[in-house]
């Protein structure tokens, strides 16, 4: 954020953010696909983690309208894309390593599995179906339009990229098996990820103070959610190791992902010159923004609550707690125009009292 003061232009800003969605998250999401090292006994991670997107995915349309998001605006589209995706690699899994240990990583990356079929591929396609949806003139046809789609799908980096990765990983490939050459500039390209989302965000970041409380408002209410959720699982499946219990709450408390803004971000690309735009880029990075430091505090409360969080009933409470800090502001900018409202026409009906006196 500081160094904003030297990068004052858009275009350098931008400049930022094509390196991160043409070669840095790339190459991250190659060797990220190469690395998968399927364990048949954790197959139940990933689709636990995918069920949890799904559910987010679901539930944030009930959640928008609450913290003041119209539906179908910029964004209400950019925030249902947003509030459903997690980072765990940004936010979880160097906590969950210091405190649970390297076997907790492995799970924990298991069921990253999961969270990326959902951010790479399911909002993906999300985005686009909003995007012909809104632009009649690209609809011509189905035909047109799936060329269309088709078009998209292999002249973009980041789906070159997965395409190649899933190819080599059916042929038996893994990072070991590439030329050194490759192997050595794709590591070097994935370094960058982090450092220069972080720069992006910090530097593009322009949060009005309506937006801060409305975002944070919406982000309570996304933890409280992963809480009930967390708590109902525990409940079913009488889950009672304290590690795996903290597992799933700081996996499930991760920041929101890069991934869905490159996604609205290619959006945005096409959209150059209309003045209705599908998604609000601006309000996708405000997100970002308070997500990450947010998820750090919850995560790091999570982990440091030793066996506080061991029992259903007490992650339930944290739970309705944060719903009830989330609906707090909301609910109460809402009770504040009623009873302005009830105050105005209390007056009116005075004075037209008056007048009649």
């Amino acid at each position: 954020m500081v160094l904003k003061v030297k990068f004052k232009s858009p275009q350098e800003v931008n400049g930022i953010k094509k390196i991160i969605l043409n070669l840095a998250l790339p190459a991250t999401i190659f060797i990220a696909l190469l690395g998968i090292q399927i364990e048949i006994s954790l197959l139940l991670l990933p689709l636990m983690a995918l069920a949890l997107n799904l559910f987010l995915f679901l539930v944030t349309p009930l959640l928008l309208p609450l913290v003041g998001v119209n539906k179908n605006t910029p964004t209400y589209r950019t925030a249902r894309l947003l509030i459903p995706s997690l980072a765990p690699g940004l936010s979880c899994f160097p906590f969950v390593l210091e405190f649970l240990g390297e076997a907790y990583v492995a799970k924990a990356a298991m069921a990253d599995l999961g969270n990326k079929v959902f951010v790479l591929i399911v909002l993906y396609l999300v985005a686009m179906h909003w995007y012909y949806a809104r632009n009649q003139e690209k609809q011509t046809g189905g035909r047109a339009k799936l060329m269309s789609l088709l078009k998209t799908l292999v002249t973009e980096p980041v789906n070159i990229f997965i395409g190649l990765a899933l190819l080599l990983l059916l042929l038996g490939f893994h990072m070991e098996s590439l030329p050194f050459v490759l192997s050595n500039t794709l590591s070097k390209l994935s370094l960058m990820m982090t450092p220069l989302v972080l720069l992006f965000i910090g530097m593009a970041v322009k949060i009005k103070k309506h937006q801060f409380v409305q975002i944070l408002s919406l982000l309570l209410l996304r933890a409280g959610f992963v809480f009930l959720i967390t708590a109902v699982t525990v409940l079913i499946s009488g889950l009672s190791v304290q590690n795996d219990v903290l597992l799933l709450l700081s996996f499930g408390l991760s920041a929101c992902s890069f991934w869905p803004f490159a996604h609205l971000s290619l959006v945005d690309g096409w959209e150059l010159e209309k003045k209705a735009k599908t998604f609000d880029s601006n309000y996708a990075v405000a997100i970002l923004a308070l997500s990450l430091p947010l998820s750090t505090i919850l995560i790091l409360a999570v982990l440091n609550s030793g066996s506080v969080l061991n029992s259903w009933t007490t992650i339930l409470m944290v739970g309705l707690l944060l719903l009830l800090l989330g609906t707090f502001v909301p609910l109460l900018k809402f009770l504040s125009k009623k009873i302005l409202k009830m105050g105005l026409s209390t007056n009116k009906m005075e004075s037209a009292t008056t007048e009649r006196v």
